[in-house]
């Protein structure tokens, strides 16, 4: 048995062809419904970037317990278990915050792993001269701080889409499938960081929409930052929604490449292909700009999730509504995949039965960010629980061995006041430290409850007042927090009931 996983950061559902979007142009996509399994109901688990790989390594939630960070001891890794059960695993990846002090325990789970430079603000290139800037450039972008202005040095050696860190990483998956393909019992994870902002694509990407930049006369702008649009002039928000389509045709283009050497090599019969994304992304919609700062609506939350599972042939080109979540359930299913059991406290649920014939996976799904607003889906209405006390958002704390946060060392003002707390269910025994955390969230939405029906209201224009469905809803969040042993104090902080212990 061979698995591929082709992995994007920030793909969005609504700019893709087979997900109804009418408007940008990605025939390998379109191409990839066709061949594969597209799931229609599928929501992210823990968010942002590394605290989803957390997700996908252990198979199950992590965003009540710990925010960014590492892999601990007590994680059990899915690729970590398959090459101690003779299941080769490689990791080609250019997502950067894998080598950052937040996340240098995840690569090394793997039998090999390689590496590409240059995505967004990458410390790549050394240089103390200034870079250069482009003309009418947004106050956004003007190199002010170290990423941006990273981000001007690293692009000025990408004048070729062959020296892009998106086209070196899949040529090193192809490279690797090429080498491997007559070989068995292998696990390739493909990554990149694209269509991530800031949407650095070359004019190539561009010309399918020749007619917006010829037209366009507002400011050099291609990285959004996470705040309301309403600022922004509607033209230039406009001009973010296609500098982002531009870049999703380099990744349209990257991914027929795949498609065509499962043509080729005929890998059809006998390789897992799978395609998702870890979370979307908000680009004027809501009047948000980004992600994580604002509520998790459907264009951040919901996600495009294709799988091309061998054992089932006569799935392919057709659609499932069962409830998914790739983060956690691609684990177990690669574990079933090649033959091996789950580990303990796995929670996510392997997907052989819903791909071949839409079998339900779950009740209900939990999302959320570290210290946010909590929020669970049955796959019509999502409901979105906020702190009881938005303004202090407490009682909140870090559980964890790892002293490492998104870009360095935990404060040492932050460890002054921990605590050691015991083995939560999942932690094989460990104690962990209990550090507090103070974060609140700054999109007025975040401070309230909300209920929303997303079959009739899939942009989330019109919260529901039923209180029936909102009791039903907190029931199922409530359940599923109990099922991850989620800490006591985020019943309190969002105002439920705890369980018994």
């Amino acid at each position: 048995m061979k698995a591929i996983m082709v992995m994007f950061d920030s793909l969005n559902r609504h700019m893709l062809p087979s997900y109804g979007c009418d408007w940008v142009q990605a025939p390998n996509f379109q191409r990839l419904a066709q061949r594969t399994v597209q799931f229609n109901r599928s929501y992210v688990c823990s968010m942002p970037c590394m605290p989803a790989r957390r997700d996908l390594h252990t198979g199950r939630p992590n965003f009540l317990h710990r925010s960014w960070g590492p892999l601990e001891p007590f994680d059990n890794s899915v690729p970590e278990m398959l090459r101690k059960n003779g299941v080769y695993t490689h990791l080609a990846s250019d997502h950067y915050h894998y080598w950052e002090d937040g996340g240098a325990t995840y690569h090394g789970r793997y039998s090999t792993w390689e590496f590409f430079r240059g995505q967004e603000g990458d410390p790549w290139r050394g240089q103390l001269a200034d870079p250069q800037l482009p003309e009418n450039l947004h106050p956004r972008q003007a190199g002010n701080d170290r990423s941006t202005r990273q981000d001007w040095i690293n692009r000025a050696v990408m004048p070729q889409e062959s020296d892009m860190p998106q086209a070196q990483t899949m040529s090193a998956g192809l490279d690797f499938i090429r080498r491997n393909h007559t070989a068995d019992n292998w696990f390739l994870q493909i990554e990149t960081f694209d269509p991530h902002e800031p949407y650095f694509s070359l004019e190539k990407h561009k010309k399918t929409y020749a007619d917006h930049y010829k037209n366009y006369k507002g400011r050099n702008w291609d990285w959004p930052m996470y705040a309301p649009s309403t600022g922004q002039a509607p033209e230039e928000v406009e001009h973010l929604r296609y500098e982002c389509a531009s870049l999703v045709a380099m990744c349209d283009s990257q991914l027929g490449k795949i498609i065509d050497m499962m043509d080729e090599l005929d890998l059809w019969k006998d390789t897992m292909l799978i395609v998702w994304t870890d979370h979307g992304f908000l680009l004027g919609e809501h009047e948000c700009l980004g992600k994580v700062w604002a509520p998790f609506y459907e264009e951040v939350a919901h996600t495009p999730f294709f799988v091309w599972d061998p054992r089932a042939p006569t799935a392919a080109g057709t659609q499932r509504e069962a409830l998914v979540q790739p983060s956690i359930d691609l684990g177990p299913t690669l574990l079933d995949y090649f033959g091996l059991p789950l580990a303990p406290g796995m929670l996510g649920k392997p997907l052989r039965d819903a791909i071949a014939s839409d079998t339900p996976v779950r009740e209900a799904g939990m999302f959320g960010a570290h210290g946010g607003v909590v929020n669970v889906t049955d796959g019509r209405y999502v409901y979105m629980r906020a702190a009881a006390t938005p303004a202090e958002n407490q009682p909140l704390f870090n559980y964890t061995l790892m002293t490492t946060l998104h870009q360095g060392m935990y404060p040492v003002e932050g460890l002054q006041n921990i605590q050691l707390h015991p083995p939560f269910t999942f932690t094989k025994g460990c104690s962990l430290m209990q550090i507090p955390v103070r974060t609140v969230f700054r999109h007025p939405d975040t401070q309230r409850n909300m209920l929303f029906d997303v079959l009739e209201d899939p942009k989330q224009e019109h919260p529901l007042d039923n209180p029936e469905i909102e009791s039903r809803m907190s029931g199922l969040l409530w359940q599923l927090m109990k099922e991850c042993d989620a800490p006591v104090e985020q019943y309190q902080r969002i105002g439920f009931e705890m369980p018994e212990k």
